[in-house]
């Protein structure tokens, strides 16, 4: 038996992380989840060590999308025994971001004022709650899908009267104020192990498809970025929310609102691929510390 699987479902993100997993020496096995089918009464763990690598962004790729099946996948598998990273405790929050942002309140971090509904029918009350302009988000997100912008009821009106409002898989939907991100870049800090890890400033607040990744990079185009070091306390609340909800590896995501100067917290994400140009952009690449946390949680289970 291999000492590590790598539960997966994009064709090419995870080439890095393989090479990476190969170049230290580590027997591993790389699972798809596209075809993947288990027993409830038997299919025991593939590795002592499962590592989840399923994106949220799969449901845009595959309408029969396996994010509900690789929760219960990964909840079987550490039912018999195995240890799990990014389990499904986390993956349940990383599908959701009123739980993200419902955390993040508990956490006593500002985010972004918003309402949840779950019917189309809904989203004009609760656009007058929070005033214009405003973002209808999808509750299920992956690289900024499923958000639409408004800066009058007429236009938010016109959107659900013809059914083209935003959708997601469970139905559910968020109502959120639009907020000014001062110079117009979102900060997303990486985590490994509850502890920060690197942060970038990403170029393009108030577009939503802001994957910074060596794979959407290639398929979406280069976007602006650079690495830099965020205010101690924004460290401090991303190791917080990442120890809270036991993420292994993942990103908080943060803006400054250029009207008050405050943080505004708003998007947990457990499928950390990583930034494009790792060398160029931080000198280093992270990928080669991710082989080095999974060696050790391996050799943890053999002492």
């Amino acid at each position: 038996m291999p000492e590590l699987a790598i539960l997966y479902e994009h064709p090419a993100w995870f080439e890095p992380l393989f090479a990476a997993l190969k170049r230290g020496g580590v027997d591993y096995v790389a699972i798809p989840v596209g075809d993947h089918a288990f027993d409830p009464a038997a299919s025991p763990p593939p590795a002592p060590v499962i590592f989840n690598r399923v994106a949220m962004s799969s449901f845009l790729r595959e309408p029969e999308h396996p994010l509900f099946y690789t929760m219960a996948l990964l909840d079987h598998w550490r039912g018999q025994g195995a240890t799990v990273l990014n389990g499904p405790e986390v993956m349940a929050v990383d599908t959701s971001k009123a739980r993200q942002l419902s955390l993040l309140h508990r956490l006593r971090l500002a985010t972004p004022r918003t309402r949840v509904v779950h019917r189309a029918a809904d989203l004009a009350a609760a656009a007058e709650e929070i005033g214009y302009p405003l973002l209808v988000k999808a509750n299920v997100g992956g690289s900024g899908a499923g958000i639409m912008r408004f800066d009058s009821a007429a236009e938010l009106a016109a959107v659900v009267a013809a059914g083209d409002a935003p959708q997601s898989v469970d139905r559910v939907l968020l109502v959120q104020e639009a907020v000014p991100a001062r110079g117009g870049v979102i900060w997303r800090l990486e985590t490994l192990n509850a502890r920060f890890l690197y942060a970038i400033e990403v170029a393009g607040a108030g577009q939503f498809d802001l994957c910074p990744a060596d794979a959407c990079g290639n398929e979406r185009g280069p976007i602006p970025m650079r690495a830099f070091d965020p205010p101690a306390e924004i460290v401090v609340a991303a190791e917080r929310v990442a120890e809270v909800i036991g993420m292994d590896v993942g990103g908080v995501e943060v803006m400054i609102d250029d009207r008050d100067g405050s943080a505004k917290f708003y998007d947990i994400n457990a499928l950390s691929n990583f930034v494009a140009r790792p060398l160029d952009v931080l000198g280093w690449d992270p990928h080669d510390r991710l082989v080095d946390h999974l060696k050790t949680r391996i050799s943890e289970l053999r002492s």
